[in-house]
């Protein structure tokens, strides 16, 4: 699409800044509060520029999570064209800066938006379901981690602690344990109720859990990144997203290994990890091609790791690219 105005949001939790651009003109900034009342305030003054029509105009701001609701409910009511980027893409086309403020930043991210505009890549907000996938597994992830703050202390105490008071530790904690357990069986049996209630999530569900290695805590994570497999729906540029493609560094005549950038949702990454053990573990193919490149071809361990955390991305997408289960003996038919 063709845009006209460019808005700019520098999003935080209590305030926005916004920064209104004409192109390359840039005519006002606005700070309002981060709350509903005041971004419809705010789209009402917009309407009432001349020449300004909310169709070719475009709103980019910063991912900032939760931060970001009041404004993209506001914004995709009034049919609006959202860019929601990540806040890495912006920083890292706007070359060497100095200096910043909530200001300036809105600024930037305005100036981001026309100089993108042929490729920037609109927001459409995902299926209800997804998100309440997503919110059910940050919940998951904070009891998990709040179990483990309690757990470790208690098994150094029994470790280096008199008994009496190692027990009376354990004992203190005990209630907070059994409720952080309930509460996760309780989390796991939402999520499964879910997706069993949803016939689109149940099968792409069955499709990525019938690849050895991939349980339902991996199978759910990728289906909220990928966002049911439409918003990535290529296994290499999954790959890439989950930190498991090696990069190289040449440069000239020198020749440097290569290794997986830093730059990764590390969620997935830690997950598919685990994964690529339980398959190395239990799958007698990855098992053997594991042996074979330790062994015989002397690869080092955590190279081969990751090539097995690739194998089970390829596999998952041939899976759900061609709306079949995993099979260990596959032949592919002739036409």
């Amino acid at each position: 699409m063709e845009f006209d105005f460019f808005i700019g949001t520098d999003v935080s939790k209590g305030e926005l800044d916004f920064a209104v651009m004409q192109g390359e003109i840039f005519l006002f900034h606005r700070e309002i509060s981060n709350q509903p009342d005041a971004i419809k305030g705010f789209v009402k003054e917009l309407i009432k520029l001349p020449g300004f029509d909310l169709t070719r105009a475009v709103f980019c701001m910063e991912h900032t999570g939760i931060y970001n609701n009041h404004l993209l409910v506001c914004l995709h009511q009034k049919k609006a064209n959202i860019c929601l980027e990540a806040a890495t893409q912006i920083k890292n086309s706007q070359g060497n800066i100095r200096g910043k403020n909530d200001k300036i930043d809105a600024i930037r991210i305005a100036d981001y938006a026309y100089t993108q505009r042929k490729k920037l890549r609109l927001w459409q907000p995902k299926r209800q379901i997804i998100q309440q996938l997503f919110h059910l597994t940050a919940v998951r992830s904070r009891l998990i981690a709040a179990k483990k703050l309690l757990r470790v202390p208690l098994g150094e105490h029994d470790i280096f602690s008199v008994k009496n008071i190692a027990k009376q530790s354990t004992a203190a904690c005990a209630h907070t344990l059994k409720a952080i357990d309930d509460d996760l069986d309780r989390v796991d049996a939402a999520m499964d109720k879910i997706i069993a209630a949803d016939d689109e999530l149940k099968r792409l569900f069955a499709l990525v859990t019938s690849v050895s290695g991939i349980g339902k805590v991996v199978a759910t994570q990728i289906l909220i990144a990928t966002n049911e497999f439409k918003d990535i729906n290529n296994p290499k540029k999954f790959a890439c997203y989950s930190g498991v493609v090696p990069f190289t560094d040449d440069s000239g005549k020198v020749k440097k290994k290569g290794r997986v950038s830093h730059m990764a949702n590390k969620k997935i990454k830690t997950l598919l990890h685990l994964a690529a053990i339980v398959a190395i573990q239990h799958n007698p193919d990855m098992k053997s091609y594991y042996q074979r490149m330790v062994t015989i071809e002397k690869k080092n361990k955590m190279s081969v790791i990751n090539a097995v955390r690739n194998k089970l991305v390829l596999r998952v997408f041939a899976c759900v690219n061609q709306n079949r289960a995993y099979e260990n003996n596959y032949h592919k038919l002739l036409a």
